[in-house]
């Protein structure tokens, strides 16, 4: 898990938020709001600009985020989290504490630090090659 997650907030555009995964060299940035609601990966933001055909600073982040922010908590298992990556088609799964986000874990994460899951990680990334980032 990597901590602390680098977030903007709902009203940022998308240079912000790429600006902000380079400047951490990170893949993606969570969306905070009240708390965290949405999250924006390279590849959301590729896609973004590509359909806009626009400058970064004139696309809302709110225009490429996910709608709907699969998260889970300190507590779970590497075996649960990669079931939820699989089903819910995710490589980046933000943590969270009660209500707090404490950290993202990511497929890359999970590589680096769980060389026993390896083998499965590997699977599931070449069945389903056309994940979010």
């Amino acid at each position: 898990m990597s901590s602390p997650v680098v977030t903007v907030t709902l009203d940022a555009t998308l240079r912000e938020a790429v600006r902000s995964m380079l400047e951490r060299r990170v893949g993606s940035v969570v969306v905070l709001d009240t708390g965290p609601i949405s999250i924006v990966t390279r590849s959301d933001a590729l896609w973004g600009t590509y359909q806009d055909g626009g400058s970064l600073a004139d696309i809302a982040v709110t225009d490429v985020m996910s709608r709907d922010l699969v998260m889970t908590t300190e507590q779970t298992s590497i075996t649960t989290a990669l079931d939820t990556m699989k089903q819910h088609e995710v490589k980046k799964l933000p943590v969270r504490d009660g209500m707090e986000l404490v950290g993202i874990i990511t497929m890359t994460d999970i590589a680096e630090h769980h060389p026993e899951v390896v083998h499965e990680v590997r699977n599931r990334i070449s069945r389903k090659g056309d994940w979010s980032d």
